[in-house]
């Protein structure tokens, strides 16, 4: 199949570099731009060009910022089942550890409302508990927050922070048991041995968590292997929180603490506007009362074409076969339609089960076009509930979160 080239633009209509681009190039070389009124028109200058990758990833993923890493996925290439660890988005917030000593690592389980506080090797949790997998869909929050106007700040995520891996460990309600529940928790929260970008030791670049019935459901790990191997250095080895359908920020890598807590968790990136969404619809560009956020849980409905990539040329009267996934956060997928014609008709797909809870779903669909030109399919999820996605961008949030607008590809047909 040919493509046609569908590129996002550094630079204005009359090709000169526009200030967005050239901010963010100051931004990330914490310098000035020296004789920034001096590059030419359509130059793009090379430090916007894209950092080297880390080690291990598919060459064609998308790097959005290297201090800390943050990598996305082209949708084409998540058309695996099941995601491979070189094409798994990530998503970062501060320095991983520069070593990982299984012989030192231990996990400490501690907080209000522990019975006792207990230290786990990874012996003991490999010996002492039982061994589950299961594929488990993450979605970063910010997924989609390049939609948004005006725009919210963070890293400009297109469709592709999601992954849908098969992770293998025990379950965190069975080592929080092992410990002792008392009935006043709430909470859990997750602490891990990742660095922060100050180099301050005192500072945790992330800690969060959820409530007790996420953090006691089956799905929820304490995870060593992912697709049956270790789990690569940027995706928080020897050990790391897997908690299926919630942003993927409550799976908490390089995990060496977690407490149960009596409130709900106050660790970084639990307030203010971390991972948090007026809990009424505001007008875009409004400042919302702390008091008027609420903390983000089930992902909403969404989906993603996978095959073929926008950009595809087709002959006159050719099928095309699409193929994506969709998945609905603590939810399933019971409808799956596509759109030729922008949303006016859609045809139904066929769309498979989830291989186990919390996992995405597969889907199917033959289309046929009209006639020579261009088109754009869309496509469109439905969860349980009778949710559907939105043909358009949802409310607008301060840090555009969970942005489930219907995913598009552009067509065309010579």
């Amino acid at each position: 199949m040919r493509f046609f080239t569908m590129k996002k633009s550094f630079h204005d209509r009359r090709g000169f570099l526009k200030k967005s681009a050239l901010a963010s190039l100051t931004a990330a070389l914490g310098t000035e731009v020296a004789f920034a009124d001096k590059i030419p028109r359509n130059y793009t200058p090379l430090a916007l060009e894209g950092s080297e990758l880390p080690a291990g990833k598919d060459k064609n993923l998308t790097v959005l910022s290297d201090r800390p890493w943050n990598v996305e996925t082209p949708a084409h290439l998540l058309d695996d089942a099941v995601t491979p660890a070189d094409k798994m988005f990530i998503r970062n917030n501060g320095n991983p550890p520069a070593d990982v000593d299984l012989k030192t690592w231990t996990l400490t389980i501690d907080g209000e409302s522990a019975k006792e506080k207990k230290t786990f090797t990874m012996q003991d949790l490999k010996t002492k508990f039982k061994a589950h997998t299961y594929q488990l869909t993450l979605e970063c929050g910010g997924n989609g927050r390049n939609g948004y106007n005006p725009p919210a700040s963070g890293n400009q995520w297109s469709e592709g922070a999601v992954s849908c891996a098969e992770w293998t460990g025990v379950r965190l309600r069975d080592v929080l048991e092992s410990v002792g529940i008392k009935s006043d928790a709430v909470y859990i929260g997750y602490y891990g041995n990742d660095t922060h970008l100050s180099g301050d030791p005192k500072k945790d670049p992330i800690s969060r968590g959820v409530p007790m019935h996420k953090a006691l459901e089956d799905e929820t790990l304490l995870a060593w292997a992912l697709n049956g191997q270790d789990i690569p250095i940027m995706h928080g080895p020897p050990l790391r929180l897997v908690i299926g359908g919630w942003p993927a920020s409550t799976s908490g890598k390089w995990l060496n603490r977690i407490s149960i807590r009596n409130i709900v968790h106050d660790g970084e990136k639990m307030g203010g506007d971390s991972y948090r969404v007026p809990a009424y619809p505001v007008e875009p560009g409004a400042k919302v009362p702390d008091e008027d956020m609420k903390i983000i849980e089930s992902m909403p409905v969404k989906s993603l074409i996978t095959y073929p990539r926008s950009g595809a040329i087709l002959e006159t009267g050719q099928t095309l076969d699409l193929r994506g996934h969709a998945w609905a956060g603590d939810l399933a997928v019971k409808e799956m339609m596509v759109s030729l014609d922008y949303g006016s008709t859609w045809q139904k797909c066929d769309l498979k089960a989830p291989k186990n809870r919390l996992a995405w779903q597969h889907w199917t669909a033959k289309v046929k076009f009209p006639g020579p030109g261009y088109y754009e399919v869309w496509a469109k999820a439905t969860d349980s509930q009778g949710k559907s996605q939105p043909m358009v961008i949802p409310a607008w949030n301060p840090k555009g979160y969970i942005n489930n607008a219907c995913h598009r590809i552009a067509v065309k047909v010579v």
